[in-house]
């Protein structure tokens, strides 16, 4: 079987950014990272990571390129991990983050299940809507309310250090 996925840049501008992707079921996450890689013109050799997401695409567990927590948290692995373990007719969301100091942020979705077309060659990149930027679009985050930002009152002054009590708390 063959997923169909539409792959989109995750930008607050009004020109859509998307590729059309087809890829085996049984082909890794670092497959389809490379094929995204490569469709939206990147070298591929940053850093990235997929993340599960639920219907209103919130993030969930991370299935990363590379194995980064020195063995602290055993993670997954993009390399270990098929596509049909983690997406299927229930479960179409994914968030990819490539190079995690520009953050280009895409929004991967399972469009379709189709048979093997014989004669094509997967993953095949089926179709390109406008050109990704030079630079990742910025990220805004924002809360419903300025008060989310200051959980800890007004009356906190950071520069006064003498109240901080960091000598009491210290190991």
């Amino acid at each position: 079987m063959i997923y169909r996925f539409r792959v989109i840049l995750d930008n607050d501008t009004e020109d859509d950014i998307f590729r059309d992707i087809e890829i085996r079921k049984t082909d890794t996450l670092e497959d389809l990272h490379n094929t995204i890689t490569q469709s939206f013109g990147f070298d591929g050799t940053e850093m990235a990571s997929f993340y599960k997401s639920d219907d209103e695409w919130n993030q969930g567990e991370e299935i990363s390129l590379f194995d980064m927590s020195e063995s602290i948290n055993p993670v997954k692995l993009m390399n270990e991990t098929f596509l049909e373990d983690v997406v299927d007719q229930s479960k179409t969301k994914l968030i990819y983050v490539y190079d995690f100091l520009s953050m280009w942020t895409f929004l991967v979705e399972l469009a379709e299940i189709v048979q093997v077309t014989k004669g094509v060659d997967y993953p095949n990149l089926m179709y390109v809507h406008g050109q990704i930027p030079d630079e990742a679009p910025e990220k805004s985050f924002e809360a419903d309310d300025l008060e989310d930002f200051d959980k800890f009152g007004n009356d906190l002054n950071i520069d006064d250090y003498d109240d901080l009590d960091f000598n009491e708390n210290w190991n």
